[in-house]
């Protein structure tokens, strides 16, 4: 959960605001992913969250706003490869352009010179590369610390991690640092959410699942998702990304 813009789950939530969906076929490991659900909830009302507003509360805005930017930067490695994958050459000139520019001009990317210039981020990952080329979802799953994720998602997780420059460093401990500071940062971004989960939902857990679907259901397909012949069968035919598109 907490590599997801902060807009889109929001989004998200808010339209699912209320709703404590069913057990669905989409879900056929539900009683194992809530209790690693639990694991994730417990393990940020003790250790992660504290940690989070304890950084937020520490570093002054401008440090967060720069360290965002940064963290932002290293992922236009990833939406240039998986924009190219889905052969989307505006949004593959327009991510590697961002890299190129806020690496050099923006100071290792520190400062973002593209979003203001007009260029803002087309964000992409191999789960939506998979998911444009017809590959379905398959069941929905909850991954220890990552949270939401889908089999599709989660099996491409190691090709994004690949796609990280950071993971390539050779220096292990600030390999390691760079990471719990993206981690703890990413989180940081995401205080809010958890007020809002409480608040509109009777089923956090069901609640939480339906965003996330929906939310990858609509990245994949750029806002405008088809309608399937049965939407809680993960394994229904999905339209190839030229029926789509």
């Amino acid at each position: 959960m907490l590599r997801l813009p902060i807009a889109a789950v929001v989004s998200s939530l808010l339209v699912l605001a209320g709703c404590a969906a069913s057990p669905t076929r989409s879900d056929p490991f539900e009683p194992v992913n809530r209790k690693v659900d639990s694991f994730n909830q417990n393990a940020d009302k003790y250790v992660i969250r504290p940690v989070a507003e304890a950084y937020s509360t520490v570093l002054p805005e401008p440090v967060r706003t720069a360290l965002s930017n940064f963290f932002s930067n290293l992922s236009e490695v990833r939406n240039t490869l998986n924009n190219a994958l889905q052969c989307k050459p505006e949004a593959t000139l327009v991510s590697f352009g961002r890299f190129a520019v806020n690496s050099t001009l923006g100071l290792a990317g520190f400062i973002d010179i593209m979003t203001p210039a007009g260029f803002a981020a087309r964000r992409e990952d191999l789960g939506q590369t998979l998911g444009y080329w017809g590959v379905g979802s398959g069941p929905y799953l909850v991954l220890p610390l990552l949270g939401p994720s889908t089999l599709r998602d989660s099996v491409a997780l190691i090709g994004d991690y690949q796609a990280d420059p950071v993971s390539h460093a050779s220096d292990v401990p600030a390999r390691n640092s760079v990471d719990g500071l993206r981690t703890i940062h990413l989180r940081s971004e995401l205080l809010g959410i958890s007020n809002v989960l409480d608040t509109a939902a009777l089923d956090p857990y069901a609640f939480t699942r339906d965003a996330y679907l929906q939310r990858r259901q609509s990245e994949i397909y750029d806002g405008a998702p088809p309608v399937l012949v049965d939407p809680d069968d993960p394994f229904a035919d999905e339209p190839k990304a030229d029926e789509a598109k």
